[in-house]
């Protein structure tokens, strides 16, 4: 019998890939690079299971040309790239790889806050161009954390998982979200508040919510206008929720103090004026990026592959 065949957009761990072969024809895009669309449509025209990343646009045209395809299993958390709706009406699975990298991109944007608190990556490079020559009670004055007030907006997975990171650091933790967590509240003394009370009495406000029509620029003027001259903002969930031209005017009059950016608007373009601010951390979207996580998440879609390809239903469906 004729193995189905999976493409795989982008090179992954070896033993996710090892694992498809085991069962599977396999082809994989194998640079580091975005597979160009005009490739990736032609090579997903006879697949029957595509495993993705957020930079593949599957939609309507992806669904037309990959008339086969069972399943496309993105390797995120987020899914703004697909088009669950006609999937969904299609009946082709999409799928995603939730829990596995919640206290890796948590772990990533406390670290955001830490650096921009404390001006780590410029007193890094001020060192290490030879510039520390004495001591000074004026250089890299930073915030303390301890007694400050953190935002989360969004209370899902990650957004939890970065609250219990900052429960041991004697701060006062609240978050907005669609719906009221008593159990959240309980566990780690959080406290609910509305998205303005939110923006006004942060000192650190954490991004967490996925991209939808609703959160697109739900960080814009306005938003800044309301923030603390203190405040210092951290994004680690999608580069949209943020309006990137608002955030370069808000640091240019000092509405806010700072930043700490791991995903752009226009990925993997931004604002270029960003790069002169020195209370500005710019990361290349590497909130799942450890050894551990990214192989767990490519396991988990090639899993999703698996169970679909075999006439079952994925582990972690979208829809």
């Amino acid at each position: 019998m004729e193995k189905k065949k999976v493409y795989v957009t982008r090179y992954f761990e070896q033993d996710s890939i090892d694992f498809l072969r085991q069962h599977f024809d396999v082809e994989v895009y194998e640079k580091d690079e975005p597979v160009p669309r005009e490739i990736f449509l032609r090579k997903i025209s006879d697949a029957d299971a595509v495993m993705s990343i957020p930079g593949d646009k599957v939609d309507a045209e992806a669904m037309d040309i990959g008339k086969n395809v069972k399943i496309f299993a993105n390797v995120a958390v987020g899914y703004d790239n697909m088009d669950v709706a006609e999937a969904n009406k299609r009946g082709v699975y999409v799928t995603n790889t939730p829990d596995v990298l919640s206290d890796t991109t948590a772990e990533l944007a406390f670290a955001l806050m830490l650096g921009c608190a404390r001006r780590i990556v410029d007193a890094d490079q001020y060192t290490r161009d030879g510039l520390f020559k004495i001591w000074s009670t004026k250089k890299f004055l930073g915030y303390d954390i301890k007694g400050k007030t953190v935002g989360i907006l969004g209370a899902g997975r990650i957004g939890k998982a970065f609250a219990k990171k900052c429960s041991g650091f004697d701060v006062k933790i609240v978050y907005n979200n669609r719906k009221r967590d008593p159990e959240f509240e309980r566990d780690l003394n959080a406290e609910f508040a509305s998205f303005e009370d939110l923006l006004k009495n942060s000192d650190f406000i954490s991004v967490h919510t996925p991209l939808t029509k609703e959160t697109h620029h739900l960080i814009s003027d306005h938003e800044f206008d309301m923030m603390k001259k203190n405040a210092v903002i951290i994004n680690t969930s999608r580069g949209p929720v943020i309006d990137e031209k608002a955030l370069v005017r808000a640091l240019k009059e000092k509405k806010i103090y700072g930043a700490g950016l791991d995903v752009y608007e226009k990925e993997p373009f931004f604002e270029e004026e960003l790069k002169e601010f020195e209370n500005v951390i710019l990361l290349p979207h590497i909130g799942s990026g450890s050894f551990e996580t990214r192989r767990k998440m490519a396991m988990l879609a090639a899993e999703n592959i698996h169970e679909v390809l075999n006439g079952r239903k994925p582990i972690t469906p979208i829809g």
